[in-house]
């Protein structure tokens, strides 16, 4: 496989992949595109790499910048914008791993504590509700208590908790 075809093939099953964690298929074409090129890239770069528009390639790397993903560099006598991205594998995942905390986990917390705490008419219906959201409350705040614990060990993070689960 040539370098160009593995670059496709890699940007592609990134793009792919990006759903599992969260943002749509464009975001995690850039990203990848970005983590895998040697310097930081402008919007025109991008596009053109990527084949797609202004607005798309515009939106999209909004949206990583606030995921904390990728950064905007200042690159002397140029009045481009330059876009890049974390390097480091490890610290990439803990970046994505706090924000889905964030984005996803937190607000069901609050969601499923809110649905857990209403009164108690003593009907069958209204217990069942509280039991079953209070255990997925319980759940919920135990995953994001051991996430937090892992995103907090900063380095090699996710090695060493696997490692510790392991053990």
């Amino acid at each position: 496989m040539e370098y160009q075809e593995a670059k496709n093939k890699f940007i592609s099953t990134w793009g792919s992949l990006g759903t599992l964690w969260g943002i749509n298929k464009a975001m995690a074409q850039i990203q990848a595109l970005l983590f895998i090129s040697t310097k930081a890239l402008t919007t025109e770069e991008i596009m053109e790499e990527l084949k797609i528009s202004r607005g798309n390639t515009s939106m999209n790397v909004r949206q990583l910048i606030d995921w904390g993903i990728v950064k905007k560099e200042l690159v002397a006598g140029e009045r481009k914008e330059f876009f890049s991205t974390e390097k480091d594998v490890q610290e990439l995942a803990r970046i994505i791993a706090t924000e889905r905390s964030r984005r996803e986990i937190k607000p069901v917390i609050k969601t499923l504590e809110s649905v857990s705490s209403i009164a108690n008419d003593g009907t069958a219906a209204t217990q069942e509700l509280i039991k079953q959201t209070k255990a997925l409350h319980e759940l919920a705040e135990t995953a994001d208590t051991m996430l937090n614990k892992v995103i907090n060990q900063k380095q090699n993070w996710l090695t060493k908790s696997l490692f510790k689960m392991l053990s």
